[in-house]
């Protein structure tokens, strides 16, 4: 049976990152938020500046327009999203948060600083900061720090 401790650099992080992102999603459960998915982030994270026409969030998303119109169609029918008329152009729909998707998003933002904060007392506020700078600074020279400023990350294909 592998132990953890055994693991390698790239296994530990991603084992480490999926029981915190395990953690955070079951608290956003019991939030009352418990149909929310991990994948619904991947669409939020560019309706957070604001709304967005389909055609430019299946862009940014890389899928097809059909796809992405499928998968604000889920969000809105669980409440997270709405479609409105652009504003720009009569004929397209922009995809926008609702209150609930919003609510979703600040439940993410609060649980992750609290899995943070319990880390943090539980191992030492300086560890924890120094194990988050080493992943950001792998993150940057891996080169995916372009994603997160853009607003772009995805899980791996």
């Amino acid at each position: 049976m592998p132990e953890p401790a055994d693991a390698d650099l790239p296994l530990a992080a991603m084992f480490a990152g999926w029981a915190m992102a395990d953690e955070v999603q079951r608290r956003i459960a019991a939030d009352g938020l418990d149909d929310l998915r991990m994948a619904d982030g991947v669409v939020f994270q560019h309706l957070v500046p604001g709304p967005l026409a389909i055609g430019a969030l299946a862009g940014r998303l890389g899928v097809s327009q059909q796809a992405a119109s499928k998968s604000v169609a889920d969000l809105e029918r669980r409440g997270y999203v709405r479609r409105e008329a652009d504003p720009a152009d009569g004929r397209a729909r922009r995809a926008a948060l609702t209150a609930r998707g919003e609510a979703a998003i600040a439940a993410g933002r609060r649980h992750r600083a609290a899995v943070a904060a319990e880390l943090a007392e539980r191992l030492g506020a300086e560890r924890v900061e120094g194990a988050r700078q080493t992943l950001v600074e792998v993150l940057e020279a891996l080169g995916g720090d372009a994603a997160v400023r853009g607003r772009r990350v995805r899980p791996p294909a």
